[in-house]
């Protein structure tokens, strides 16, 4: 079954009793950010992901693979992942296109160009992933956890008396089923930068969470201090013609 499916049978006191069991069999601390999150959907049966538990699932296997996904979330954050490089060829014509536009350039230019590009991307990959551990760090001591893994539907922070985030990074990065899950909610909402023009929201997350320290300057800081820590976090292709 569903998790959905699952929680809705067992109600919201045995829902946690068992969450609580299978958390400690999977010797994974309950205390703090799981119990949390796992609070948010269980208040709210609606807020369980669609895509955690399939047929054969009885109600204590698709809450395991609820705190799995939570864990693997948590462990898969931005200062501990090794990033694949990207799965795909760049097409040759992209060089071609380019040159034609700017014939100045030269083969070494526009290969440059066109494994920057590739590189530029990797990084707007893993750029959402930063933000999220950056704002978990410096969060959790006003209360709020980051729901890892996606294991909260359109929430990525819950506050422990109950209150819901959902961050992005651009002002233009949210797609129509969250925005559309999230009407008529009391799920809060908040983006990093406008997408027209370099202007950041610190101010009102500060606002939203209790806090005075959350900054562009101190986001830039951890971006440099986990890349410093885990290059791997961004991989870079070896035929990159920049390294």
């Amino acid at each position: 079954m569903k998790l959905k499916e699952a929680l809705e049978k067992l109600g919201r006191e045995n829902s946690i009793t068992l969450a609580k069991r299978i958390a400690i069999q999977q010797n994974i601390a309950w205390d703090g950010g799981l119990g949390v999150v796992f609070n948010a959907i269980v208040n709210d049966f609606d807020r369980a992901p669609a895509n955690i538990g399939g047929k054969d699932d009885d109600q204590a296997a698709a809450i395991k693979k609820w705190i799995l996904k939570y864990q693997s979330g948590k462990d898969g954050r931005a200062s501990q992942r090794i990033s694949n490089p990207p799965g795909t060829v760049s097409d040759p014509i992209i060089e071609k296109i380019i040159g034609a536009r700017i014939t100045k350039l030269s083969p070494n230019d526009l290969k440059k160009i066109n494994y920057g590009h590739r590189l530029g991307m990797s990084a707007e990959n893993i750029l959402g992933l930063i933000l999220e551990e950056y704002l978990a760090v410096n969060l959790e001591t006003y209360g709020w956890y980051c729901a890892w893994g996606e294991t909260v539907k359109s929430v990525d922070f819950v506050h422990k008396n109950g209150r819901l985030l959902q961050i992005k990074n651009r002002s233009n990065s949210e797609n129509s089923s969250s925005s559309a899950i999230r009407h008529g909610t009391q799920i809060e909402k908040w983006f990093r930068i406008k997408a027209d023009r370099i202007e950041y929201m610190w101010d009102s997350l500060n606002i939203i969470c209790g806090t005075t320290s959350l900054s562009e300057q101190s986001f830039a800081n951890f971006v440099k201090s986990t890349l410093a820590k885990n290059p791997n976090c961004l991989a870079v292709e070896k035929e990159n013609p920049w390294i």
